[in-house]
């Protein structure tokens, strides 16, 4: 028998993962007072212009799926649909739990005058996005979602179809880019005269401000994108001002104008792993410890204004963050996420001699 519940017991609903994976060796859990955080509906500042409904699943009495529902009116009122999205899907491998989850998030948007359905999405583009399809051999690296494989049996069964793919490339430090990359990326800083600085956390609130105008424009005809209003955007990022070194961070500016920025973030997962979703005064000083051995990363963004793209503001930024974590003897690190279609950033990426080694696809499907 199968009941779906809907909840406000954020607290149940963010630990249902940990028994469902605890077998998966390749699985790190997101921290619990994060997901809180980010699901936090009074908090969240997504959440002051879009609602979110949590339901659960129980099997025989038993816990066994989750998923969330989320009405975003913003991205209805800039792309002109009526999609709403399902996200934090988590469910064993029964398509009984996992239907009954996503028509609960179905009536939900019904109920909210929408037609279509997209996910998983948790809870916005600019969080975790996607399902993992391809690349099951490795651990996630940070903020980049993690699943069961059936998954997608789940919920191509459910009559979802793909509406757009995401990719993630990995570059290793011992594939050093082609000398003729690292001349053509001087000759571009030389040319154009591009100034690199990196970000001040002496002048935080100014750099936030330069970074996510950046970030704003420079994704601004992306699929899917919503700019996040500048709350939203200071506030999922407030973490990083004390755990991100101001290196892995470079603004590039033009003319005095910043024209592009990049942004690398160490793989807080090679860490996070051994805290199993709660730092303790039992599990803290092994994360520590391993907190100061990581030497993967995660080229996060990177983002160059349409006017400033043909000069090759992206291929400088490139090479300069490939050489930051080279500097800090990193083996490599991801870049991702990026569209699928988005041939002026995959090609570039591939040219360094980054291979694509995980895909991330995100369905969608008319509601009944």
């Amino acid at each position: 028998m199968i009941k779906i519940e809907k909840t406000d017991n954020i607290d149940k609903f963010v630990r249902f993962p940990f028994s469902l994976y605890e077998d998966d060796l390749l699985y790190v859990p997101n921290l619990i007072e994060e997901d809180k955080k980010l699901l936090d509906d009074k908090k969240n500042p997504f959440y002051r212009y879009s609602k979110r409904a949590l339901f659960l699943a129980y099997k025989d009495g038993s816990l066994a799926g989750r998923i969330a529902a989320i009405v975003n009116p913003r991205h209805n009122e800039i792309h002109r649909d009526k999609v709403g999205f399902f996200g934090f899907f988590e469910s064993i491998n029964n398509k009984e739990v996992a239907f009954a989850l996503f028509e609960a998030a179905e009536k939900f948007l019904k109920d909210n005058s929408l037609k279509e359905i997209r996910g998983p999405i948790s809870p916005s583009m600019n969080d975790m996005s996607g399902l993992l399809i391809k690349g099951f051999f490795s651990e996630p690296v940070f903020m980049m979602p993690y699943n069961k494989a059936y998954y997608i049996d789940l919920i191509e069964s459910y009559g979802f179809k793909k509406i757009k793919d995401l990719y993630a490339f990995y570059l290793t430090t011992a594939n050093k880019p082609k000398e003729k990359l690292i001349k053509l990326a001087d000759y571009v800083q030389k040319k154009f005269k591009i100034e690199l600085r990196n970000f001040s956390k002496k002048n935080f609130e100014e750099d936030v401000k330069i970074i996510h105008e950046l970030y704003c424009k420079a994704w601004e005809n992306n699929w899917g994108f919503v700019p996040p209003t500048y709350e939203e955007f200071r506030w999922g990022i407030e973490d990083f001002k004390t755990m991100v070194p101001e290196e892995l961070v470079i603004i590039a500016s033009r003319d005095g104008e910043p024209c592009g920025f990049s942004a690398i973030v160490p793989d807080f997962n090679q860490a996070l792993k051994y805290a199993k979703g709660k730092i303790t005064p039992f599990n803290a000083l092994k994360v520590l410890y391993r907190f100061k051995k990581i030497d993967n990363y995660r080229l996060i963004t990177l983002g160059v204004l349409p006017e400033c793209r043909k000069m090759g503001v992206d291929l400088l930024l490139y090479i300069k963050s490939f050489e930051v974590v080279e500097r800090r003897k990193g083996k490599g690190g991801e870049l991702s996420w990026t569209l699928e279609d988005n041939d002026a950033i995959n090609k570039p990426i591939l040219k360094m001699g980054a291979e694509h080694y995980k895909t991330y696809r995100i369905y969608q499907k008319e509601i009944d």
